[in-house]
């Protein structure tokens, strides 16, 4: 019991430090992050064509789906490319979810398939789960990144 252990400490050769960012000190800023927010033209696939008042409706159907992990809507949050209905009332929706690992993978698909066909008008839906291109927070809408902070 009364045995003294000694420690040895090896001595080694120091490291290198990793190389350092480099990081630029000036980079764009914008006056005002909503300047021409109100005035900016929908996309082409949003402002009509055989879908009219009806893709609108099914836009703001998309408007209550939320997010589960984040509180925004899934048409705010990006993650809806496209949304076109046909002159019979057939609704293909092209969307994609923020990661393939997404907790809701298996049902967002169908929930947005529900809602749409819940729109007066649908007569049939279809929902084109696409992983090209990948979502990024740059797909937000400003309101989005509004009530995440991040402007």
């Amino acid at each position: 019991m009364g045995e003294e252990k000694k420690i040895e400490i090896e001595e080694v050769d120091g490291v290198d430090s990793p190389p350092r960012a480099r990081v630029t000190p000036e980079f764009e800023r914008k006056r005002d992050y909503l300047a021409g927010f109100l005035s900016e033209k929908k996309p082409e696939s949003e402002q009509g064509g055989a879908g009219g008042e009806l893709q609108e409706a099914v836009i703001e159907a998309l408007k209550s789906i939320y997010d589960p992990e984040i509180p925004v809507d899934i048409y705010e949050l990006g993650l809806i490319y496209d949304v076109a209905i046909s002159e019979d009332g057939d609704a293909v929706v092209t969307m994609t979810l923020t990661t393939p690992h997404c907790p809701v993978a298996e049902s967002m698909p169908g929930e947005v398939e529900l809602r749409v066909l819940s729109v007066p008008g649908i007569r049939d839906a279809e929902v084109k789960l696409v992983w090209d291109p990948p979502w990024d927070p740059s797909k937000m809408s400003d309101e989005a990144r509004l009530e995440l902070g991040m402007l």
